[in-house]
């Protein structure tokens, strides 16, 4: 597969080692396997679903486990997605807001178990609808009561704690293809109804989410990508691990995720993608985005900028491993900020 055409719409494996090492979790080793299929070989409009797994544990005891899938019945009538994962795994807290310092980091221990799923029907031509559902469990644990996450009193629901969703979700899509799109656009947007369980019983609210992204194929080999996305938190309360936060690998590359995050966050981008060979992809892009507590500001956007490289591994179905290398704001006092990312897939 990973050297020979495959055009015979066959399924597919491939397996991809995980290795890293931090001073905070010592080192880390594990796999990710990918699974991509189509549910009926015979119709050529038949989407590629997918299974991907990944599992990694560190010299230090922490772990991270997930099992999610992509599921395109025959003819693309119905599309299924559901997850199930379980961190225990420490990051970094910056605080609430769109200009945090990293002067104020604060190692935080956490650990969340999370289902989700969603199920949408076509209802008319590229339209689907749908329901979205899911749980999760929040623990964190922080040692030093001295540093902001304890003493800014912004940040609410230090504790984490169960709760569950349910919601609408649509999508109007007409890409002419999923994994390795040149020419169309989808629109995707769906609202959580959240409330807390057990001991978290207290907590209602919900989340809003909208994204917009859409293709142009500017000649054989070259593709634009534009891709806007827009998220709230709705409700009286904001507990700190369900705001909105800037960066990914997916979206203000060049960002270490979480590092600003707010009640809302509004971001976009635009990537050029050239095809050099069956095999071989480069990409470049730039964008922008900020998070916000009532009102967005044009002077507060953060810049982001980068490139990559493209290994497509699964030539007839468009599946590539994604090299990037992401640029984004140089706060004073502080080294510009930059992040470096592998990753199975398109970026969006």
């Amino acid at each position: 597969m990973y050297f020979d055409k495959d055009t015979s719409r066959k399924s597919s494996f491939v397996i991809l080692p995980v290795l890293s090492s931090a001073p905070e979790t010592g080192l880390e080793v594990g796999g990710a396997g990918l699974l991509s299929f189509y549910t009926d070989t015979s119709k050529l409009n038949t989407r590629v679903s997918n299974v991907f797994g990944y599992a990694s544990i560190t010299t230090k005891g922490q772990s991270r486990l997930s099992l999610t899938t992509s599921y395109w019945t025959p003819a693309n009538n119905y599309h299924l997605t559901a997850g199930i994962s379980y961190i225990n795994f420490p990051f970094n807290f910056y605080g609430i807001g769109n200009n945090t310092l990293k002067t104020n980091s604060d190692r935080i221990g956490q650990k969340r178990f999370k289902v989700n799923f969603t199920a949408e029907k076509k209802i008319s031509n590229n339209l689907y609808a749908g329901i979205t559902g899911g749980a999760w469990d929040y623990k964190f644990r922080d040692d030093d009561k001295t540093g902001i996450f304890y003493t800014d009193p912004r940040v609410e629901d230090h504790g984490g704690g169960p709760s569950a969703y349910i919601g609408p979700t649509i999508t109007f899509d007409n890409r002419n293809n999923n994994t390795y799109t040149t020419k169309g656009l989808i629109v995707n947007a769906y609202f959580q109804a959240i409330h807390g369980m057990f001991g978290n019983n207290d907590y209602k609210g919900g989340f809003f989410n909208i994204e917009y992204s859409q293709f142009f194929l500017l000649a054989p080999k070259w593709v634009l990508g534009l891709d806007v996305q827009e998220q709230s938190l709705t409700g009286s309360t904001s507990p700190f691990y369900l705001l909105p936060g800037l960066g990914s690998d997916e979206l203000m590359r060049g960002y270490y995720n979480g590092r600003f995050r707010d009640r809302n966050m509004i971001a976009g981008q635009a990537e050029l993608r050239y095809r050099l060979s069956d095999r071989i992809g480069f990409a470049g892009f730039v964008g922008g985005g900020e998070v916000f507590k009532s009102s967005f500001s044009t002077s507060e956007l953060k810049p982001n900028y980068g490139g990559g490289i493209r290994y497509f591994f699964d030539v007839e179905k468009g599946l590539a491993v994604r090299i990037d290398y992401g640029v984004g704001q140089k706060i004073p006092n502080e080294k510009r900020l930059t992040g470096f990312y592998i990753a199975l897939g398109q970026s969006f």
